[in-house]
Formats: C-alpha cells, structure tokens, sequence
C-alpha cells in the first residue's frame, strides 16, 4: 500500500540545516493501522504531509498502491488527495456554517458524485459513527466527541484507501479519546482502511498494529511496549 525509500525532509539552509526526517524506509500493507509516536516537533506531521504529497521531500521516493507521488505534478496530487486519501485532524476543521451533512458531503460534492447517492452514504456513516440523529445540528451545538465523529465521517465520504489522522484526540478528554481510536481501528479491521495515526501519546499508539518513534528525523520501530 505505502512504500518510503530513503526519504529525508531537511528545511533551513545549508549552513543552518534542520532535519525532520533522514533515511526512512517503511512498507505498510492494506489495512494496516500504524502510529507515528513521537513529542511535537519530531516530524510525525511532517511525514504525514509528505505521503499526502502536501510538502515534497528533499530526497527519496514515496509509492501509495505502485504510484509514485513523489513525481507527480500539482494536478495530479490534487486529485490523488481528492480520491485517495482521508484526513483526520486534531482540530475538527468543520465549517460553523455548514450543518453536519453538509460538512460531512462537502468533498463528495467537490468529487461531483450523485447527490442522492452521496447523501444516501453521507447518512449512512453518520449512523456507523452513531450520530445520525445530529444530522441537521451546527457544529456548535456539539460535543468536542461528537465533532470529531463528524470529521472521521468526512475523511470518509469519498471511500478513500488511506486515512492519516494526526493527533486526532488532542482535543478531547481520555474517554472520548479512546472511543476516537476504537473506532479508527475498527475502520482497518473491518473496511481494510489504512491507517497512519500521529500521536503524541504512547498508550494512544499501542492500540494500532505497529508502533514507530520518529526521533531525531528517524524512523525507529518499538516493539515489546
């Protein structure tokens, strides 16, 4: 599903240089939930825009299902993004005037799909996440939980391959928190998502598959935790 080869991200100039990431190499197969854990700072964030193709890498290759997204041009990593890819963020990003549907439809809409079928689906993930009864609510009026089940909903709505999700319960309290991720590693145990989840938190990263440190620009696999 992903593969990094000798990536490196190096920003600042050469006499000044700072590196947020050296040398990674990482395979991650379909379905796979993965965490980046690390403190701020460390260049989780910066590896995520990197696979997104947000922020291009200063050298190596990144493949997404055999395709290079290192050599793609601007249009061509739009529509990556568009149809390939999910983002989850730790501020819920939900525009105040929009209802919940119509956040959780708006890149659908974007994509041009059938309105009844999108709607049909956008509904349909509102009930999987267990707020289809706030469908008609502004973002304001929910809970910080309930907001981010809205945005999980979104990532969604274009049945991507991949979801990056970075720092997704930064925002909520512990309970919420894990019901957040419960429901992350459910989209990869059911729906064969792929999954990268920054975090700060190491316990938030044990409930993912694998578990990788990113320290000092590197990758560094934790095992026995």
């Amino acid at each position: 599903m992903i593969r990094l080869e000798n990536l490196a991200k190096i920003y600042g100039t050469s006499d000044n240089p700072i590196i947020a990431l050296h040398d990674a190499n990482l395979t991650i197969h379909t379905g796979e939930f993965i965490a980046l854990y690390g403190r701020s700072g460390s260049g989780k964030s910066t590896l995520l825009n990197l696979i997104s193709g947000i922020d291009y890498p200063t050298a190596g290759k990144i493949f997404v299902d055999d395709l290079e997204i290192t050599a793609m041009n601007e249009m061509r990593l739009t529509l990556f993004r568009r149809d390939a890819i999910g983002f989850v963020f730790q501020f819920f990003n939900l525009l105040p005037t929009l209802t919940v549907l119509e956040n959780v439809l708006l890149p659908g809409q974007l994509s041009q799909h059938s309105a009844p079928a999108l709607r049909e689906r956008g509904m349909n993930l509102l009930a999987q996440l267990g707020i289809a009864d706030r469908w008609q609510a502004w973002p304001d009026q929910l809970s910080g939980g309930q907001q981010q089940r809205v945005a999980i909903a979104r990532a969604l709505i274009n049945d991507p391959r991949l979801l990056l999700a970075d720092e997704p319960t930064g925002n909520l309290d512990s309970e919420t928190g894990w019901h957040i991720l419960e429901i992350l590693k459910s989209l990869s145990q059911t729906h064969q998502k792929t999954i990268l989840l920054a975090t700060h938190s190491l316990e938030a990263a044990r409930l993912a598959h694998r578990v990788f440190q990113v320290k000092d620009g590197a990758l560094i696999a934790r095992t026995g935790d």
